[in-house]
Formats: structure tokens, sequence, C-alpha cells
């Protein structure tokens, strides 16, 4: 949706969930020594800076990654933590990696990305952040990019679903749409983003998906207070179809690390 802007939410609980999982398998992915696509069909702009006066305004940042960081909660040697430092190394200490950073600072040379962002300003952003790397940046249609490049060349490789659901019919067509794209590209690791609604708007979605009884299939939801008073969102879910082998165990792991921080 054009009117969304991820900035006023960047490094919120939310991010740190979707992003630990998403540095974790891609960590894992790259553990052999093939090639791999990566795509995204909702990107943002990639770099995010926390204190910026959006960040600063809704402070979901500091209730979550700063958060996080100041417990130590985050091992230093978990891939998340490390495509955090990268980030910081470049660009400072306020700045938080969105997910197409923390792919581009763990994917190899012989990689291939695609990332789709619809709106102009945050897609000439996205292109700036991702000059140092070799990364194909996509004006278009998410869903519809996903769609044209499945199954991609290299083949083996993830898919990052992360809409901001502003859009209400999203939670109606997005099962269908992760039908499709498997039976397009079977060995694909794709993994949806969504939030844990107090309405319960997301239980429908999942109950589709699961339905479906799609191979690997890994659901993950952590629970946290809404960020401020009259917030829906009071927890952040990720549905993964050919979940890597561990990502059980990590899921667990973050569980643990959202007990003791949310």
């Amino acid at each position: 949706m054009l009117s969304y802007q991820h900035i006023y939410h960047a490094g919120n609980l939310a991010d740190v969930q979707k992003h630990a999982l998403l540095a974790w398998m891609l960590a894992y992915l790259t553990r052999k020594d093939k090639p791999l696509s990566y795509i995204e069909t909702h990107a943002g702009r990639g770099l995010y800076q926390l204190d910026a006066p959006e960040a600063v305004k809704t402070g979901e940042a500091e209730q979550g990654i700063s958060r996080v960081l100041a417990g130590q909660s985050l091992a230093a040697d978990h891939p998340l933590y490390k495509a955090l430092t990268a980030t910081r190394d470049r660009h400072g200490e306020a700045a938080y990696p969105g997910s197409p950073l923390i792919a581009a600072s763990l994917l190899r040379p012989g990689d291939t990305m695609h990332f789709a962002e619809l709106h102009p300003q945050e897609n000439m952003a996205l292109r700036s952040a991702l000059k140092p790397w070799k990364a194909k940046v996509h004006q278009q249609d998410g869903f519809e990019l996903a769609m044209s490049l499945a199954p991609p060349s290299p083949r083996r490789g993830m898919m990052l679903i992360d809409p901001s659901f502003e859009i209400k019919t999203d939670y109606a067509r997005i099962p269908g749409i992760i039908g499709r794209l498997h039976k397009k590209w079977n060995v694909g690791v794709i993994a949806l983003w969504y939030p844990v609604l107090k309405d319960g708007t997301h239980r429908q979605m999942l109950k589709a998906l699961e339905a479906q009884e799609l191979p690997g299939a890994l659901r993950h939801e952590v629970s946290f207070p809404p960020a401020r008073e009259g917030h829906r969102m009071v927890g952040s879910g990720m549905f993964v179809v050919n979940a890597p082998f561990g990502a059980d165990e990590e899921a667990k792991r973050l569980t643990a690390l959202f007990s003791a921080v949310a």
C-alpha cells in the first residue's frame, strides 16, 4: 500500500521475531556451497535510522530491538546480531537493517536477490541502501513479481512475503497465492510474516494455509503488549513452507527470548 512507511515501526518486537528467524534461515541455507535465489515481495526501504523523528514518535524500536540489545537477549553469534553489527559499522549506531539489508549482508556474491517495492520514495531509498550489493530492485506489485519469477534461477532459495496488511483482502488472498507459488516452486522456502491481532483477523488466513497441508510447514507466534493504547497488534507470526532443518528449534529459542523480554 502506497501510504505505508515502515520507518514508524522499524525495529519493533515484530521485526525482532521476523528478522531473527529470517536471518537464521538464510544463514542455514548458505552453509551449502550452492548458489541460491532470494526474493522479497514487500521490501520497504531496507535501511532505517532509529533516531529519525518517525521512529522516535512511536517508540516502537525502543520497546523492541533497543530493549533486546540492552538485555543482551540476542547472542553475539546470532546471524541477526551479525547483520545488525555490519549495518551499524557502515551506517552508524542508530541504523537498523530491514530484511533486504539482512539478506544482503548474509548472502554471497554468487546468490541472486530480487526485491519488490511499489512506493516510489521507499523504492528509491532501497536502491540507495543496496548499492554495495548486486541486487535487482523492482517497482512492481510484489505478488506479481513473485509469480513471474517462480521458479527462480537458481532454483534453490527462499522468498519472504511481508505485506503491511493494510489492504484487508490480503488475508483472504494470501493462502491461494502461497499455494500457487509452492506448486510452481516446490523446493522453495516460502516465509510469510503476519500480525497477531486482538480481533483474530489473521486466524482464518492461518486456517486456510494449514488446510493445504504444505510440506515442512512451520508456524511460529510470539506475544507482546500493544505498542500503545488502542493498538490492535499483540503479537507477531511467521508461517514457513519447506522450513529448513532446525528452524523449529530456533523458533523455540525465540519464544524463550520473548518470554524474557516481552
